[in-house]
């Protein structure tokens, strides 16, 4: 059967010395691995550059089943990047957005939702002019949503502990180390309540959003298991507390 497909490059890695393999969410199929021969060659039909940390595809392949790697019949881009690339800000917030969904999101069926709240995201980032300082705050837990685990309730006198191994807010605290003060409670509930579009208009400092995102970051780790260690955070640090 002849598939075609939206795809999201999640991973890439060398086969051989010309082809790669490459680990893409694709709209239609959901994971997906394809082996790209040749793109290492002077010459070759498809440049590396496009199968950058969350480039947009279309992929066209035969299905067979069973098949592991499979190879494209084609192979293009449908969304071209005009500014991550060219951005540290908006190419570090990338990073870490890759890593995360890298880790989070093992769908082997298709899911629509999710993978249009991804590229809704990816081309938001590309073509905004506003600053992107709290763009993976909001993804990372916009994200939950698609993931099932996103935060249940609202802060409030009544309820002022969020709960992080519950997911809820609570009259009482928890843990120590599975529940958030009143402050950063407050604070994580508030960016559950904005979007990518609206998000430059919180202002915070930057320790506050450090701390938001190892918050974000343990979520996570509570709720999936396995999610292991995010390596971009390093990076988001040096950027945006230069």
């Amino acid at each position: 059967m002849l598939c075609k497909s939206h795809a999201i490059v999640l991973k890439t890695i060398k086969f051989s010395e010309t082809s790669l393999v490459v680990k893409a969410y694709t709209e239609l199929y959901g994971l997906k691995s394809f082996l790209v021969r040749s793109v290492r060659k002077k010459h070759a039909k498809n440049s590396p550059n496009l199968f950058q940390p969350l480039s947009l595809l279309e992929v066209v392949y035969t299905d067979k089943e069973g098949a592991g790697l499979i190879i494209p019949k084609e192979i293009a881009s449908w969304h071209h990047f005009l500014t991550i690339p060219f951005d540290v800000y908006k190419s570090s917030v990338i990073l870490f957005m890759n890593e995360l969904i890298y880790r989070s999101v093992h769908e082997e069926e298709a899911n629509p939702n999710i993978f249009q709240f991804l590229t809704e995201s990816l081309i938001y980032i590309d073509t905004t002019n506003h600053s992107v300082s709290n763009v993976h705050l909001v993804f990372g837990i916009q994200l939950t949503r698609y993931l099932g685990f996103f935060p249940l309730g609202s802060f409030s006198p009544d309820k002022p502990y969020f709960l992080l191994r519950e997911g809820v807010f609570s009259k009482y605290s928890g843990e120590q180390d599975d529940s958030l003060n009143q402050h950063d409670s407050e604070l994580f509930y508030r960016f559950t309540q904005v979007n990518l579009e609206n998000c430059h208009t919180v202002e915070i400092a930057n320790s506050t959003r450090t701390r938001l995102l190892e918050t974000i970051i343990l979520y996570y780790k509570l709720h999936l298991i396995g999610f292991g260690e995010i390596k971009s955070v390093e990076v988001l640090n040096q950027v945006f507390h230069a």
